[in-house]
């Protein structure tokens, strides 16, 4: 049977992809990926090939995308489609190290410092106001610590340049986008969606770089939908029963 991998991003965890479980609760197996311990997408990506068997669909958000792009690259017969959620395919850019390290400063400083710099730049400029949101995301940001953030940024800092395989990735591939997104903007989902064989993109209003927590329902209802379209009755029925 096909498991649904769940993968969070930067010092997120299981609650960005919660909805989506809850959707698919006791339909199809459901894993949540722990990306705390590594400092390597690949070793990320390998990690979780090894923890989960038999064939997988693998959701990522933002970080997690990356991953699931490089498990689709070590193990294409094994990864049966992709949703690909606030993400992005291109390697290090010039002078990213010194912005990073800011951020790895800030974070073993303080956790709560970090959070209140990075968060309010992820969101739709009209949610940084939702007191309920904020306080969920910042909840999740203290839930991990600077080293995990650490350990996450360096992984990012290596990241593999996608863009060299991602015409080799033929299995369904499903991108959600956000239109308030600065930070990775539609555009790029746009090259991920002309690079690979077989995509489909969604553009979710009224949200920014966490789409999945800002507007769980649409992100919820579109990947719902794709997997009945595109992987059959078994899904339908997971989903809808």
């Amino acid at each position: 049977m096909t498991t649904l991998v769940l993968v969070p991003g930067l010092i997120s965890d299981r609650i960005v992809w919660q909805p989506v479980a809850d959707a698919m609760a006791g339909k199809m197996p459901v894993h949540h990926a722990d990306l705390t311990q590594s400092s390597s997408i690949t070793a990320m990506a390998r990690g979780l090939l090894a923890t989960v068997s038999g064939p997988v669909i693998v959701v990522g958000h933002s970080m997690g995308g990356r991953v699931a792009m490089e498990m689709a690259r070590i193990a294409p017969e094994r990864v049966r489609g992709l949703v690909l959620a606030n993400t992005g395919h291109r390697p290090k850019r010039d002078g990213e190290e010194i912005k990073r390290q800011h951020v790895i400063d800030l974070g073993h400083k303080s956790m709560e410092m970090l959070a209140d710099e990075w968060l309010p730049p992820m969101l739709d400029p009209a949610r940084v106001s939702d007191k309920a949101l904020m306080a969920e995301l910042r909840a999740m940001v203290l839930r991990a610590d600077a080293d995990i953030h650490e350990r996450q940024i360096r992984a990012l800092l290596g990241r593999p340049d996608a863009t060299a395989y991602l015409a080799t990735i033929t299995c369904p591939v499903l991108l959600i986008a956000a239109r308030q997104d600065g930070w990775s903007p539609i555009a790029q989902h746009e090259e991920i969606a002309a690079a690979v064989a077989d995509s489909e993109l969604v553009v979710i209003d009224g949200a920014g770089h966490f789409a999945p927590i800002e507007r769980p329902n649409e992100v919820t209802r579109a990947i719902t939908d794709w997997l009945v379209r595109r992987f059959g009755e078994q899904n339908a029925k997971a989903v809808h029963s």
